[in-house]
């Protein structure tokens, strides 16, 4: 089982020269991937449930520096050369996806590759409402905009009409760099986010899940794959655990977990990072090995 970081773009994260830190300390001690989310908006007290807690508040204050993903990954991407990355998840419905198209298959190009675009539906009316952006019907549009950004990878000039988005005979390059195709992961625990990981991706991110939660979460994966004729390894499964310690890594490994996401908060300095790193791979790499 691999071993990735969620680590990089909120508070201690968002600063460069720890940035480049984590990146170059995590790729030297054989983390897969570097893993990195979204919020545009965050508000002093919202009125939407945050999905991944217990008590539906999100444990990152609505005053802290939250990086874009795709530009945080960018400059990851300089600073290493081997190590994975991926959005975990960038909010796709918020965006434009002809504009998303050209950034994901920009990074995978500056990456040579190494790119994944994590995405997800979203949970937060008001962020929503600050962009301008219908909440309701966030899933369909989601839906139609990978159909979107996917014939952009790989039809030049490419067409699409849609309930969200159309466009008619538009060349957007580049392409990504293999085929034309870039792996798409979808983020979210609920039985929809695990459906749409089936029919519309190339692997699922949980995020948040308790350990014992997992293999129900699991089954519920491979149910769809059979109703959808699709092989369950075809996927990837990558996880987050809300209570994970290094003795879960058996019990995930036989569910079918192909890549434990650890979720840390970076030292304030890149001083501090060497032996924050070292520690957290000790803690999770060589067990996982």
């Amino acid at each position: 089982m691999r071993v990735g970081l969620h680590a990089l773009g909120i508070g201690h994260g968002a600063r460069p020269e720890v940035i480049r830190a984590v990146a170059t300390a995590a790729e030297s001690h054989g983390f897969a991937r570097l893993w990195c989310g979204e919020h545009v908006v965050l508000v002093d007290a919202p009125a939407s449930r945050y999905p991944y807690s217990e008590d539906g508040r999100i444990a990152v204050p609505a005053d802290a520096d939250w990086l874009d993903p795709l530009l945080t990954l960018s400059f990851a991407a300089a600073a290493t050369s081997r190590i994975e990355l991926a959005t975990g998840v960038l909010l796709l419905p918020e965006h434009n996806p002809v504009v998303v198209a050209k950034q994901a298959a920009t990074l995978d190009v500056l990456s040579a590759g190494r790119f994944a675009l994590g995405v997800g539906v979203g949970w937060s009316a008001e962020e929503f409402t600050a962009l301008g952006v219908p909440f309701a019907g966030r899933g369909r549009r989601t839906e139609e905009y990978l159909a979107a950004m996917r014939t952009l990878w790989t039809d030049d000039p490419a067409s699409f009409a849609g309930e969200f988005t159309r466009f008619d005979g538009i060349r957007v390059n580049p392409k990504p760099l293999h085929g034309g195709r870039l792996p798409v992961v979808f983020g979210g625990n609920s039985d929809a986010a695990l459906r749409r990981a089936v029919t519309l991706a190339d692997g699922w991110y949980g995020f948040n899940v308790p350990a014992a939660d997992v293999p129900a979460r699991i089954a519920v994966l491979a149910d769809e794959c059979a109703r959808h004729g699709r092989a369950f390894d075809e996927l990837t499964v990558a996880v987050a655990l809300s209570d994970g310690i290094p003795e879960h890594l058996p019990a995930l490994g036989a569910s079918g977990v192909t890549e434990l996401v650890v979720v840390a908060v970076p030292p304030p300095t890149p001083e501090e990072v060497p032996a924050w790193a070292a520690e957290l791979a000790r803690t999770w790499i060589r067990p996982a090995r």
